[in-house]
Order: structure tokens, then C-alpha cells, then sequence
């Protein structure tokens, strides 16, 4: 092999290093050395869109929630809190943030983490211990993030969760999802049920359908009383707010 094409190889294989080293870097960049500036406030509505709302869980930690109603205004109309995931685990704020929420008179509701290869009716049955549906709650969500084994055996375990939780609790359930995962499993499967679509690239036109009514825009967002990020939420729907500010 002559010294030219020796140098050549040298040189190719710097290039691909290189490009390795860059991409680790920008990878690790992204996922822990990511500045705190990167967090958004609520941003303007878009068309079509009425309401702000965020969605919590024991990943907030114990929310100031005296600071959250002090300091935010009436911007943020509605609250979604995580109750149960899977057929045991329990969020340990939950009854905390219930309780604050309903002391403040603002509208909320419960979801679940829906695990798909665990049976649906034992999820159920969770979810009910925990979750007492009050005439006033929002309609409650299945969290359904997450692939089964099969497709099949996704939406069989979601619209088993669906009917049983509507049957017991008489509030139709909105199902709550990735855009990817709504595109590619579950446009079309569920008709007569609501979506609250989860997509951080700001295309209004990917929002578009009617079964859509809630848009996650971002899990970035900063709001008052609350440590770290949080989900910020566009709705189609008009939320009434009257805080009781003085309780």
C-alpha cells in the first residue's frame, strides 16, 4: 500500500471520528447540559384554540400552590393530574393536588398511565381506587404513550379501559397520546372519543381534526410555584375560571 493512500485512510478515518465525537457530543448536550433558559412560558393561543392548560404528576415534586394561585393570573384554566399508572403504582401528590385544586375552585382532572401488556380490567379496577368522580371533574384521560407487544393488543387493552372507566364513572374518557403514536395506531379506531395530542413542533395544521381537542405544545414549560418543568397544554375548549383567591 503506498504512502498516498495510507494518508487518505488517515484522513477518513479523522472525518468519521470526528463526526462521532460531534454527534455524542451534541446528543449528550441535549439530554443533561441543556441550559434552564430553554424553558418557555405559556405562549399565544393559535387559531381555533381557547384555553390554557398544564398537566401534573408527582414529577413536580409538592407544588406551591399558594404561590401558583398568587401569581399566575386566570391564563391557566385547567389542570390535569396523574392518579395511577399500571395496575399499582399510585402518584404520591395526588390527593395532595386534588385537594388544593378543588380549594381553589379550579377545573381539573385525573388521568392514567396506561401500561398495555398489563390487563386492562386490573387497571381498572386501580384506577377507581383512587379516582372519586365528582360532578364538576373534567372527563378523565388514558395515558396511552406506550406500545404493546402488538398493536392488536393495545387498542383491544385501551378501549377495554375506556368502556369500563365510562361505565363506572358515566364521563366519557379522552384518550391522550404522542402524535406519532395517534398517526400510526390510532387514527380511525376510536371514533366518538376525543384526543388530546401530545407534538412539540408548533404546526397548527397537524391539530387540525375535530377529534383533537387538547395539544400538548410543550413539556418545557416554567409556571409559578412549581420546580422544574411542566407540560403546557392548548384547548379547544372553553374553561369557566373562578378562583376563590382568599380561601
Amino acid at each position: 500500500m503506498n504512502s498516498r493512500k495510507k494518508k487518505s485512510l488517515t484522513l477518513n478515518r479523522l472525518l468519521v471520528l470526528t463526526i462521532l465525537f460531534l454527534g455524542v457530543g451534541i446528543g449528550a448536550w441535549h439530554l443533561f447540559l441543556r441550559p434552564a433558559h430553554t424553558s418557555i412560558t405559556l405562549q399565544p393561543l393559535p387559531e381555533g384554540f381557547y384555553s390554557h392548560g398544564i398537566d401534573i404528576s408527582h414529577h413536580q415534586g409538592e407544588i406551591d400552590w399558594e404561590t401558583f394561585f398568587s401569581k399566575m393570573d386566570t391564563t391557566i384554566s385547567f389542570v390535569y393530574c396523574k392518579v395511577t399508572e399500571g395496575a399499582h403504582f399510585v402518584d404520591e401528590q395526588w390527593e395532595r393536588n386534588h385537594r388544593h385544586l378543588e380549594k381553589y375552585g379550579m377545573k381539573h382532572g385525573a388521568y392514567h398511565f396506561f401500561t398495555p401488556d398489563i390487563s386492562a380490567r386490573l387497571q381498572v379496577d386501580h384506577f377507581l381506587n383512587y379516582y372519586m368522580p365528582s360532578r364538576d371533574d373534567l372527563p378523565p384521560v388514558l395515558d396511552a404513550e406506550v406500545e404493546a407487544s402488538t398493536d392488536a393488543r393495545l387498542i383491544d387493552g385501551m378501549k377495554e379501559w375506556l368502556t369500563a372507566v365510562e361505565e363506572e364513572t358515566g364521563e366519557r374518557p379522552i384518550i391522550y397520546t404522542s402524535y406519532t403514536m395517534y398517526r400510526d395506531k390510532m387514527k380511525g379506531k376510536f371514533p366518538g372519543y376525543d384526543f388530546w395530542i401530545a407534538s412539540y413542533n408548533l404546526t397548527e395544521a397537524r391539530m387540525g381534526s375535530p377529534e383533537i381537542i387538547h395539544w400538548q405544545y410543550s413539556d418545557r414549560g416554567c409556571v409559578p410555584g412549581m420546580k422544574g418543568f411542566v407540560d403546557l397544554n392548548f384547548s379547544k375548549k372553553k374553561f369557566g375560571v373562578q378562583l376563590d383567591r382568599a380561601q
